[in-house]
């Protein structure tokens, strides 16, 4: 299974600049997976540490976690030398050791030259008091891209055709690219529900996984919130799909409870953000950037970090993707196609915003920051075109480039771009081209 984070970690271990490496990301995302494949390919000799199985181990950081004591200890420990450049550390599980977390910071510090790759889940690790701030480079881990789960499931020319933009060749089976994008609404891109279609495509038993995972995250709620605020974080996850469901999908305080105020659910809402478990996409009245400083934190739309998880949560029946209708898409009033859009942009690097009048008159789904330029996305869940809150937009800022992301093929004309939807990762790449499509 490839996954984009690899070539980062590459990078990583490439760095004259290296530091301790934390991959961070929601459980069950491959971390765990990334580190074994990276270490089996990319080193002679891997220790590997699980503080959540090997208490023997974890017990070398109780007392003094110096990298020399550290060291011989592992070395002692697992009968093998650790060589500077050959060998690689990893640290799983390691929110389970707060003295193993704050020695990231003595290796970075004193030994830079070890190879150390730490992971462990997000909530654990940041809620822990002894994190170790500006001693350890970071990558997060998401799931699977669509593009990975084309790879992951034996579609390889598939994704490989998205990479080339090859439109011509895309054109010609885009019945197959709107049957696969379909399936990955529901798939999703957690490793282990992915793997289990990749051999036995069902869709019940992929399913059944989601629905384990769910409920995964809702204990973790519990084990890692007060008990103040675990209930309200179980309130605010639970009404994502209520949200997104709506003609107007901005997140309404009120519609949790009765009376509920944004300042009684603060520390809720921020846990969930810091978590990574929810993408919080903030509203921008203006054209201006950069887009961060022209935010409304208080407008805003939530989703989750994953499609297949939001279709499992939803309930979205598993056939009805697949009935032959006009707008193949727009079941759930195109939610699911609005979540999966946002996955994709996250995953590819961006930064999405939406962009709405405050009154409510116009509002165009993301906006985001490519170059030097501020590049507005309409989604369709269908093949319709037409969209009023984009033909606003354009009047009202003449931008340079627009994408409307739809069924339908491509197309380029006077800077609106049209981007099939299972191509809207690819965005940087179209719109850094001219076509003759």
């Amino acid at each position: 299974m490839k996954r984009i984070a690899y070539k980062e970690l590459l990078n990583w271990k490439n760095s004259p600049d290296r530091k301790p490496l934390l991959l961070q990301g929601a459980r069950q995302t491959g971390k765990t997976w990334l580190m074994e494949e990276f270490g089996k390919n990319e080193y002679q000799n891997v220790i590997s540490i699980n503080f959540e199985k090997q208490p023997d181990v974890s017990a070398y950081f109780d007392n003094d976690i110096s990298p020399a004591n550290i060291i011989k200890s592992l070395e002692h420990h697992f009968g093998a030398d650790i060589k500077t450049e050959s060998t690689l550390i990893i640290m799983d599980e390691i929110q389970e050791s707060g003295r193993a977390l704050n020695s990231l910071k003595y290796f970075c510090e004193d030994a830079p030259q070890y190879h150390i790759i730490a992971a462990g889940s997000f909530l654990g690790v940041a809620s822990h008091g002894s994190f170790p701030v500006g001693k350890v480079n970071r990558i997060m881990v998401y799931p699977l891209s669509f593009n990975e789960f084309l790879e992951g499931t034996g579609k390889e020319r598939y994704a490989q055709s998205i990479r080339n933009l090859d439109f011509k060749l895309i054109r010609s089976a885009s019945g197959d690219y709107e049957k696969l994008l379909k399936t990955y609404y529901l798939v999703g891109g957690m490793p282990k529900a992915v793997a289990s279609f990749a051999v036995r495509e069902d869709l019940r038993e992929v399913r059944a996984i989601q629905k384990e995972i769910l409920a995964d995250y809702k204990d973790d709620f519990s084990k890692h919130i007060t008990a103040v605020n675990s209930p309200k974080v179980r309130m605010i996850w639970e009404s994502i799909p209520h949200h997104l469901s709506k003609e107007k999908k901005k997140f309404m305080y009120k519609e949790i409870m009765e009376g509920a105020r944004s300042y009684s659910y603060e520390d809720a809402m921020n846990w969930l953000f810091n978590t990574q478990l929810v993408n919080k996409v903030s509203r921008v009245e203006e054209n201006k950037l950069p887009l961060a400083g022209f935010a409304d934190e208080k407008a805003f739309k939530l989703y989750m970090l994953d499609t297949g998880l939001f279709s499992a949560k939803a309930e979205v029946d598993i056939t009805s993707l697949f009935e032959n209708n006009s707008e193949l898409l727009s079941y759930f009033n195109g939610a699911i196609t609005e979540q999966y859009v946002m996955q994709e942009l996250v995953t590819a690097g961006y930064k999405p915003y939406y962009w709405g009048r405050e009154r409510g008159e116009a509002e165009v789904d993301f906006i985001v920051q490519w170059r030097n330029e501020i590049v507005p996305v309409e989604v369709k869940s269908g093949f319709r075109k037409k969209s009023k809150s984009l033909d606003v937009y354009r009047q009202m800022y003449n931008p340079k480039n627009v994408v409307r992301a739809t069924l339908r093929n491509f197309g380029q004309m006077d800077g609106l771009f049209s981007i099939p939807l299972y191509m809207i990762a690819s965005i940087g790449e179209i719109l850094g081209k001219s076509f003759t499509a």
